[in-house]
């Protein structure tokens, strides 16, 4: 039998991170999964039935067609998992749909820098092998609003162990929640290439891809 499939799409319009190639290989070191990588936004207009899971990979800027967003928001709400990874949130902001089906919109970052990432919910494949206080050196995204009134927050960061943290109490790093039929799972994190050598941050990923592709 086939691994289940990914579509990880790596369309940047606006900034790119250096760190997409280490994505895009760690992903397919992962096993258990066969890892389409794709830059060409066509990749979105054909049928996406065939993915356990949509991957949007540090995308940002304005990435899809018209007739993308169509079969992206169909795709989902009739069943399908996305995930987003860090500049996920930086992408789309002209389509409203993108800003719902993801729960936030990034709104600025400080310096990379070391900090404390806090689990508030382990009973969940992407943080339940984590330490209830994760140090780890990352670009802290702060966003336009908490995504915690339609999302389950599963990590947050400590805004007192870094500096330029513009939240506050509630600061969402990563979370997953239900759009339609579908499952979206988001992280903030994998900014840097070193995060994609990080065994716990991989293991964090890996859990909310397969949470959201439903295995």
């Amino acid at each position: 039998m086939a691994d289940p499939a990914l579509l990880v799409h790596t369309r940047t319009t606006d900034y790119r991170h250096e760190s997409i190639p280490a994505g895009i290989a760690a992903l397919r070191a992962f096993g258990g999964f066969a890892v389409h990588a794709r830059e060409d936004p066509a990749a979105l207009e054909e049928p996406l039935d065939r993915y356990a899971a949509v991957v949007f990979l540090s995308t940002s800027g304005d990435v899809l067609t018209p007739a993308g967003r169509e079969r992206l928001a169909a795709y989902v709400e009739g069943g399908g998992g996305f995930v987003g990874v860090h500049a996920a949130a930086c992408t789309e902001y002209g389509w409203p749909y993108y800003g719902e089906l993801l729960g936030a919109r990034f709104a600025g970052h400080p310096p990379v820098q070391p900090g404390r990432a806090l689990v508030e919910d382990h009973d969940h494949p992407a943080t339940r092998h984590l330490p209830p206080v994760w140090e780890v050196t990352d670009e802290w995204y702060d966003f336009r609003t908490s995504p915690r009134p339609s999302a389950r927050v599963l990590l947050s960061a400590d805004e007192s162990s870094y500096d330029g943290g513009a939240m506050g109490d509630d600061h969402p790093l990563a979370w997953c929640r239900t759009q339609g039929e579908g499952r979206v799972f988001y992280t903030a994190l994998g900014h840097t290439v070193e995060a994609w050598d990080d065994p716990l941050f991989l293991a964090h990923l890996r859990g909310g891809i397969t949470w959201a592709a439903g295995r």
